[in-house]
């Protein structure tokens, strides 16, 4: 695709080609939803982040809005950094100018996890510090459905199955958004073509080592055994729909039974006792995030331990997710672990 060929394209809004202008049309009225007017745009130099480029290009050029590309070298990979400076020359083709941030932390173990909240922590930081309100992220109808299926494989609840939302908060001040949830890759893909004529594969997507590329192997005979995933997103969304009317019912139970103070939490564990343990689960992580403001809830079976643990009435003290949990008479204490 010529440089000259793909502005056309993006003046357009994708208007010689109706399926990509449907996807267009659907992103523009997604972002006009936030009210937001400033975005970073999270880039990986993969299809479904080049397309989500694309499409805030083609937005850009309609309205006014301050979308700026940031890709993080996560330097796991010996390549990573020339890797980084190639999808910067393949986006300036279309005038994007990339910012490139280089992590320093190092990431050993549980890799991929690892480098998924280094990546919005940096994303975060960045965007506190160019006064920036939300964080565009190019996750898909696959990724949707990915997702579901490695939660399941771990024994996940309601909120774990549930599809992933379209707004979540990072932080006090940031959000996340996923405007192509409901797009499928090969339609990314077709995008990433017409605009960039290419885009960059990450060797780790077919390591088998890693779950999501065990679990993204199957698609194939579960289509033949007759479970698409067009059928799977549907579970995914009624979950939702059902978890929607809980999430009420939750937030009455997490204001009657956790008490926030400066730097800690309190747990009535008298009334949390007699709860559920899926609604257990969901106090024990959503008071983690509150003190560590982290995104990703713990493994279930690693909380589950932990509640198990305060059943004993020789316990004392525990570090879970960062924080440390203590009992006080009536109340389970938790405040951030000093290392």
């Amino acid at each position: 695709m010529s440089k000259k060929n793909s502005s056309v394209i993006l003046k357009s809004g994708f208007k010689d080609f109706p399926d990509l202008n449907k996807i267009y049309l659907n992103f523009k009225n997604k972002i006009i939803q936030t009210r937001i007017k400033s975005f970073i745009v999270a880039i990986s130099g993969g299809p479904d982040s080049l397309a989500l480029a694309a499409l805030t290009k083609a937005l850009k050029r309609e309205k006014k809005y301050n979308f700026q590309y940031v890709l993080i070298n996560h330097n796991i990979r010996k390549n990573s950094s020339f890797e980084a400076k190639q999808v910067k020359k393949l986006l300036k083709t279309n005038k994007i100018n990339l910012k490139i941030l280089h992590n320093k932390t190092k990431i050993k173990n549980n890799l991929q996890s690892h480098a998924r909240n280094v990546r919005y922590d940096l994303l975060v930081k960045y965007c506190l510090k160019k006064n920036l309100k939300s964080i565009l992220t190019a996750h898909n109808l696959e990724d949707q459905v990915e997702t579901f299926l490695i939660r399941l494989s771990r024994g996940s609840g309601l909120t774990g199955l549930s599809a992933m939302k379209f707004e979540t908060k990072l932080d006090n001040k940031i959000k996340l958004c996923r405007p192509l949830l409901d797009v499928k890759k090969k339609s990314l893909e077709k995008i990433s073509k017409k605009i960039f004529g290419r885009f960059f594969k990450d060797p780790t997507n077919t390591n088998r080592k890693y779950l999501r590329t065990k679990i993204r192997l199957l698609r194939k005979p579960l289509s033949k055994s007759g479970l698409d995933y067009d059928q799977i997103i549907k579970s995914i969304n009624n979950l939702a729909s059902s978890k929607a009317i809980l999430d009420q019912y939750y937030k009455n139970i997490f204001n009657k039974v956790v008490k926030k103070n400066k730097g800690y939490i309190l747990i009535n564990y008298s009334i949390f006792e007699n709860l559920s343990e899926e609604i257990k689960i969901k106090i024990i992580n959503d008071s983690i995030k509150t003190i560590i403001k982290n995104y990703y809830s713990l493994r279930a079976s690693k909380v589950i331990r932990l509640i198990s643990n305060l059943k004993d009435k020789e316990f004392t003290s525990r570090t879970l997710g960062g924080c440390l949990f203590s009992k006080k008479k009536e109340y389970i204490s938790l405040k951030k672990e000093e290392k």
